[in-house]
This record gives C-alpha cells, structure tokens and sequence, in this order.
C-alpha cells in the first residue's frame, strides 16, 4: 500500500532538515538572548530556507515546543529500586542535574515564554516519568500520591528554583523535597 503524501518519513531529507533546524536552536539560544532568537535567523542557521522553517513549524513558539518536547523526551531513566523514596530520589537528582545545564535552562526560559503550550513542552515527558514511578510502587503494593501530587511536590520546586532563581538544587535540599511529598 503506497504512503499517503502527507506522512511523513521517518528519514531522509525531513529528519535532516529538522535536526539541522532542532540543533540552530540550541546553539543560538546559547549564544543570544532569546527574544533576539527569530525563525530566519533559526532558518539561516540551519541552512534551510525561512519558508521550510515555516511551513513545518508555523511560529517560533511551535518550533520552540517541538524543540523542548524533543529534548525533554527520554533523557531520564525512570530507576527501579525497589523503594519509592530511593526511586523518587533518584529520579530527581536526575531532573535536577538536567535542569542545571546553562543549555537546557535557556531551551526552558525561550519556550515557556514563547506562549501557553510551552510549559507542557517541558514537564509531559517528566509527567510520564513519574507515572511510571508511582505505578510501579502500586505494583509493589505501596501506597502512593497521585501523579499531581507528586508533580507539585517536586517537580514545582525544581522548575521554581532552575527558572526564576540562582539557588542551586543541592542534594539534600531534593531528598527533602522527596521526604515532604512522602511525609
């Protein structure tokens, strides 16, 4: 059966063109102020023409999200220790040394200030990771807080502390956060 013209295909030129694109934004929001990051210059960067950028992306936020859902997705490996607090510590040690990447930090700021849909950009996958954390201590017959709970327990703090102030997300100070959501 011949593939309808609008699929995509998971290689060739597209998979190119967007991974030249998805690289541009990381480098330049390394480089320049985000509100100086603009879709030609993205464009330019990445060797491809402003139209192309366009058509796929449509704005600069969407890029933005596509961009963040990408870098967001699959970094952290949900861990299995057989302890919710050991799991949950793990994981966000792991969250908080991602957050602490000058790369990652302003991939965040420029996408959460880029529209609405950014901030789902960059905590879905998070969600996801700790879904399967707390699902896996229900399997073990552990009681657990529910995925909301948990998201406000930890992931608030660690997104409040890396975005808006210049604390660093110590160790103890994100067992604790674990210890309070448990509490």
């Amino acid at each position: 059966m011949p593939a309808s013209p609008t699929a995509t295909r998971p290689g060739g030129r597209s998979a190119r063109v967007r991974a030249s694109v998805h690289r541009a934004v990381a480098e330049l929001l390394a480089e320049l102020p985000a509100e100086e990051v603009t879709l030609p210059l993205i464009a330019t960067r990445a060797g491809v023409h402003p139209t192309t950028v366009y058509r796929r992306w449509g704005s600069l936020a969407e890029l933005l999200s596509d961009v963040a859902s990408s870098r967001f997705s699959g970094d952290i490996v949900v861990p299995e220790t057989g302890s919710l607090r050991q799991d949950l510590e793990r994981w966000a040690l792991a969250v908080a040394t991602d957050l602490a990447d000058p790369d990652v930090l302003a991939l965040m700021r420029a996408t959460l200030g880029s529209g609405p849909e950014g901030g789902c950009a960059c905590t879905g996958d998070r969600h996801a990771q700790l879904k399967a954390i707390l699902d896996q201590e229900q399997a073990r017959g552990g009681t657990v807080p529910t995925v909301e709970e948990a998201a406000d327990g930890l992931l608030g703090p660690l997104y409040y502390r890396a975005v808006f102030t210049d604390l660093p997300s110590e160790p103890e100070w994100v067992r604790g956060l674990v210890r309070k959501l448990l509490a």
